[in-house]
């Protein structure tokens, strides 16, 4: 009996092994860019301190970069992959996510939210909220971050 208590745990812990190896070769891409995309918005940029970070896939993949910068002032970072040329914002000059939902509201009547994130397409750092509609299918509102524009909207995928 206690022999097949030593298998099952080394079976165990061989297979909890592989999936931690697994989750951290899934993940090194995205350590990978932020790390890049922390480094030329700290040289390019007055960027201080990293608060948030992600990935936008639109036209092109972009660099969003949550933080503050050295006068403790929240800024946001848009670096495009190809160009590398960030896009800074002082986050009290665009909607925010609330504002930039409420549009959406403005507009229509979502179903359920889904996301919202920050992103940038042909130059114009934007909220894309995707979100369903009544009838359960997929949309996204593209909302200009700094003036509230509506964008672009996808709807009934």
């Amino acid at each position: 009996m206690k022999k097949w208590i030593w298998i099952i745990t080394i079976v165990v812990i061989v297979v909890i092994g592989l999936y931690v190896r697994v989750y951290l070769k899934a993940v090194d891409p995205l350590d990978v860019a932020e790390n890049k995309a922390v480094a030329i918005a700290k040289d390019k940029t007055d960027l201080d301190v990293t608060e948030d970070f992600h990935l936008y896939h639109g036209k092109e993949t972009v660099y969003v970069i949550e933080g503050r910068n050295n006068k403790n002032e929240r800024i946001i970072v848009w670096i495009p992959e190809k160009s590398g040329k960030p896009t800074v914002i002082r986050a009290k000059k665009g909607l925010s996510q609330q504002e930039a939902i409420k549009r959406l509201y403005e507009d229509g009547n979502p179903k359920e939210i889904l996301a919202v994130r920050l992103g940038m397409e042909n130059n114009f750092p934007l909220w894309e909220i995707y979100y369903l509609s009544d009838n359960n299918l997929i949309n996204y509102y593209y909302v200009h971050f700094e003036t509230g524009e509506r964008l672009k909207l996808i709807e009934n995928l």
